[in-house]
């Protein structure tokens, strides 16, 4: 870093715009920079670089090299997340708009799609990547398969994640104890109940009062049965039901959110007897009414599920003879909570 500084700083001895393109094109020789680079911290600098030798004049050139240099020395966050602001060109991984098309789910290392209704890594990490800092605590309502907590171990975060049956709280501890754990950080999967754990003492356990980063991503009602266990969520008897188990979920992870930080919610509608019915909106109100404040709704669409490989000629014949649409898409969900309010208080189950 301090040779590459040296030698911004040596284009300021340039004495016409012709000498400093000349000089940059040599240092981007020297440090095999390329703006087209699969490393992003190479593209970003090969690109401001470029930006520097496009100016017409030595004092808009010597400003863009100001930019170059406060970026490479100066951190500068909103916060939330590790994101150096000063050099914000330089993440083209993170997502910003909300529409998310994902060609295929993310299967490096133990990440795999063998656990039915598991979200696709991508939204963790995305999530992980915004709404965290490296050392954070992590918290995952419905942990299923584990992904939140592989994407977390990968990405140096703590994570806790709650799971209702036990077979499937196993298969994801030994996910998750496969994966490299580069930064020695905590993914405990716990086997319980979300909409009545005592959140507080499990933190407690590990010297903890509270999380910066809370992810739900729920059963969708009874779209995919889970289990026979009548505390499932895919087993409420209607979508009141649902709801009103979500509120309670959603009350008690308020006690433990940090204020200013975030919950995310990712879920979808369902369709039943002959009906649209906007689960994913409905829940989005349970979510609001209990303090939270909506910051972003996404729609993400991902075309390659096992369900929708096998059954796409099927659902394409139905929603002719019926007269929907089928669906393609789920909610993502991101709610703050606000930093001026205190933590819900528990008042009911």
């Amino acid at each position: 870093m301090k040779a590459i500084l040296s030698e911004l700083a040596a284009l300021r001895s340039a004495e016409s715009v012709t000498d400093l393109r000349r000089a940059v094109a040599e240092l981007k020789t020297r440090w095999q920079l390329d703006p087209d680079s699969s490393a992003a911290g190479n593209r970003f600098v090969a690109a401001r670089l470029e930006q520097i030798a496009a100016a017409r004049t030595l004092e808009r050139a010597r400003y863009y090299l100001d930019r170059l240099e406060r970026s490479l020395t100066a951190v500068r966050t909103n916060g939330v997340n590790d994101i150096n602001l000063n050099c914000w060109q330089a993440y083209d991984d993170i997502l910003t708009d909300s529409l998310w098309l994902f060609e295929r789910r993310d299967n490096s290392g133990v990440h795999s799609a063998g656990y039915w209704g598991n979200f696709v890594p991508q939204i963790p990490y995305q999530m992980l990547r915004r709404y965290t800092r490296p050392g954070e605590w992590v918290l995952d309502t419905f942990a299923g398969a584990g992904t939140t907590l592989i994407e977390s171990q990968r990405l140096g975060r703590h994570a806790l994640g709650i799971e209702l049956q036990a077979r499937v709280a196993d298969e994801a501890r030994r996910l998750i104890a496969a994966e490299p754990n580069p930064h020695r950080t905590v993914a405990e999967v716990v086997v319980g109940d979300s909409c009545s754990l005592d959140y507080g003492a499990l933190l407690m356990s590990h010297g903890q009062q509270s999380v910066h980063l809370v992810i739900m991503h729920p059963p969708y009602h009874d779209i995919i049965r889970f289990s026979d266990d009548p505390r499932d969520l895919s087993n409420a008897g209607s979508v009141d039901e649902f709801l009103e188990r979500m509120r309670q979920v959603v009350r008690r992870v308020a006690t433990v959110l940090n204020a200013g930080r975030y919950l995310v919610l990712v879920i979808g509608d369902k369709y039943a007897a002959g009906e649209w019915i906007p689960l994913g909106f409905r829940t989005m109100d349970v979510v609001l009414k209990e303090g939270f404040t909506l910051k972003s709704i996404i729609v993400k669409n991902f075309e390659q599920t096992t369900a929708k490989r096998q059954q796409r000629e099927l659902w394409r014949y139905r929603a002719l003879a019926g007269g929907f649409y089928v669906f393609k898409h789920e909610y993502i969900f991101v709610f703050s909570r606000c930093a001026q309010e205190s933590p819900n208080r528990l008042s009911g189950p």
